[in-house]
């Protein structure tokens, strides 16, 4: 059976320090790399942290067409797999949570989250699902909360996808985090069996002012079940082989 090798980063989370995420970025690159895979997935948020403050948010924001953007674009790894990696977007004054895919430092193009949270009313909705494809593979993108929508997943399906990238960033109060440790993966897993497809996530670890990530970081069949999954509570790199569609 031909495969294709995936991985997600499960990773602590930077907050308001693009320096360390993007060493951290490059370090797990290379390891991915090594290791065959052909896609990276890192949580949602992750290079600037996952800020809903709108005056952070704006402080942190990136234009993805402004030259400051291009930069760090030529810092990305030019070699190893594509990334998809979630970023605050800021576009014409809007903001976006967004996730980027960049292929040896390429931007691919950019998926914009579709559906908030209350918490999140510093940003606009994205409106738009779009696929794309690396080594055969076709994947489109739902960032954390989306994937509690099934039209969210429908649209991914509808664009001749076989994979879900799931970005997410859990970093919630102890009891919430509580009741959503093992729920996650079962809304998820929902999404896969309506759909037929794949889904990969990459989540946030660890815990930050009274707050906790259990993630998970996973890998579900199109039956929703676990193929593959991080430990909890550390950071990690998870690698799976995904049988590939390609002729």
């Amino acid at each position: 059976m031909l495969t294709v090798t995936i991985a997600a980063a499960q990773t602590v989370e930077y907050i308001e320090d693009i320096e360390a995420a993007l060493a951290c970025l490059t370090a797990l690159a290379a390891d991915a790399e090594a290791a065959g895979a052909a896609l990276l997935c890192f949580p949602e948020g992750f290079l600037q942290g996952y800020l809903t403050d709108e005056a952070a948010a704006r402080r942190n924001a990136l234009d993805l067409g402004s030259p400051d953007f291009q930069a760090l674009l030529g810092r990305f790894p030019k070699t190893g797999p594509a990334i998809v990696v979630g970023l605050i977007e800021i576009d014409d004054g809007r903001l976006f949570n967004t996730a980027v895919v960049v292929d040896r430092g390429v931007l691919l193009g950019r998926y914009r989250k579709a559906h908030l949270l209350g918490r999140e009313q510093a940003f606009c909705a994205g409106d738009d699902c779009p696929a794309f494809e690396v080594a055969g593979l076709r994947f489109g993108v739902n960032i954390c909360f989306d994937t509690n929508f099934p039209e969210a997943a429908r649209k991914v399906a509808d664009a001749g996808a076989s994979l879900i990238v799931c970005p997410a960033n859990n970093m919630l109060r102890r009891d919430t985090a509580e009741t959503w440790k093992d729920a996650h993966n079962a809304v998820r897993g929902e999404r896969c069996r309506e759909t037929g497809l794949w889904l990969i996530s990459a989540d946030v670890t660890g815990e930050c002012d009274g707050r906790v990530a259990w993630g998970p970081t996973a890998v579900l069949n199109p039956s929703g079940e676990v193929a593959a999954q991080a430990p909890l509570n550390q950071p990690a790199l998870l690698l799976f082989d995904l049988p590939s569609l390609a002729t």
